[in-house]
């Protein structure tokens, strides 16, 4: 994993549910074959209403049509991403489609600990609301040492709560593979 995570915004509001990251139609999909788990890439966000995403051009789709990889590789979110049921299948689609990042202000509790258990993605919390700051397509670049998010387009810098031992955990590809590593599991 590198210290620094380069890539496009995608901006959404608060309480974007795990319906909206991966509508429960789409979980007849085999994550185990390799074509049926690219659905899950182009399904990612494509239950979220466009009102709740908040983009300034209008209807800007997550993955292009006929795609199950994103443009955009950090979703900012606003409270509460995350919600709904504890589906496991919403990081991963997300991850998938080519998430890296996603920065909130706040998670549900259960999608944060399988996107960290899983190591899907970093989940970043913001130290203030980025909601409205960024917009979708900005150039973003996270600073994982320094704890900084930097919108190359605006300039501007905007600080992220510290990850702690998540890091190594995600660092590590999952719960699992940071226990083997640590020596609590026998491979």
């Amino acid at each position: 994993m590198q210290d620094i995570i380069k890539g496009k915004a995608y901006v959404l509001g608060d309480n974007i549910d795990t319906d909206q990251i991966i509508p429960a139609k789409h979980l007849v999909y085999s994550l185990s074959d390799p074509e049926e788990r690219k659905l899950y890439g182009r399904y990612a966000l494509s239950g979220v209403p466009d009102a709740a995403a908040g983009l300034p051009k209008g209807n800007v789709r997550f993955v292009p049509e006929n795609d199950h990889r994103s443009p955009f590789q950090i979703v900012i979110g606003g409270k509460n991403f995350g919600s709904g049921s504890s589906r496991e299948h919403a990081p991963e689609a997300m991850q998938i489609a080519g998430v890296t990042a996603v920065v909130a202000e706040s998670y549900a509790r259960i999608f944060y600990r399988n996107s960290v258990d899983g190591g899907f993605f970093i989940p970043f919390e913001a130290v203030q609301r980025l909601v409205g700051e960024i917009a979708t397509g900005d150039d973003l670049e996270i600073d994982l040492p320094k704890g900084t998010l930097t919108n190359r387009t605006s300039g501007k810098t905007y600080g992220l709560r510290p990850l702690g031992d998540v890091l190594e955990i995600i660092k590590a590809g999952g719960v699992f593979a940071y226990a083997r590593q640590a020596g609590f599991l026998k491979s």
